[in-house]
């Protein structure tokens, strides 16, 4: 929000939201496909998803396609993320990064596959249940795969005295200001 605020200030143009209130997702299909990192999707559907699914179908039904489809989708942002904190951290990648995006890909296609068989039986989970399970699956595979090669180089610690030395020096600043007035 804050680089928001300050490129609307000085370009006098607004920024695309980078997410749709994720904690809100009913499913994982709609955690990752409308509501977090809202730029991934619109990127990877039209050059991974859109494409595999269409030379699957050639040679598979579309439940097989759909589910290669969202396999490779996940896989190639698995593989762009572990090269982001290869960049980041200095560390040779362990595959943990590009794992926890292809576990979740399995796990939304598995979904939509589940979602498909019961939409005829009119069954429906409560909108806090699904909310519950939905972030807190997000969350788990999270902390078991996606965060700890940040944690083992010390780099959420980093981002945090950094968050906090910029609450400081934004104190110091707003101190500077009122002394001089």
């Amino acid at each position: 929000m804050l680089v928001k605020v300050v490129v609307f200030s000085s370009l006098g143009c607004d920024l695309e939201p980078h997410s749709n209130e994720p904690y809100l997702a009913t499913s994982l299909q709609d955690f990752w496909g409308r509501r977090w990192n809202l730029m991934v999707p619109t990127i990877l559907r039209p050059a991974v998803y859109t494409p595999i699914r269409q030379v699957a179908e050639r040679k598979l039904n579309s439940d097989w396609s759909q589910f290669l489809a969202y396999l490779a989708t996940f896989t190639v942002s698995g593989a762009v993320y572990q090269l982001m904190f290869f960049y980041v951290t200095r560390e040779l990648p362990t595959g943990e990064v590009t794992l926890f995006f292809v576990f979740n890909g399995v796990c939304t296609a598995a979904e939509v596959a589940v979602k498909k068989r019961f939409a005829r039986r009119r069954w429906r989970m409560s909108t806090v249940a699904s909310r519950l399970l939905t972030v807190g699956f997000v969350v788990v595979t999270g902390g078991w795969l996606f965060f700890p090669p940040l944690a083992r180089r010390g780099i959420i610690k980093k981002i945090v005295n950094e968050a906090l030395l910029v609450n400081d020096l934004g104190g110091l600043i707003k101190f500077v200001h009122l002394d001089s007035i």
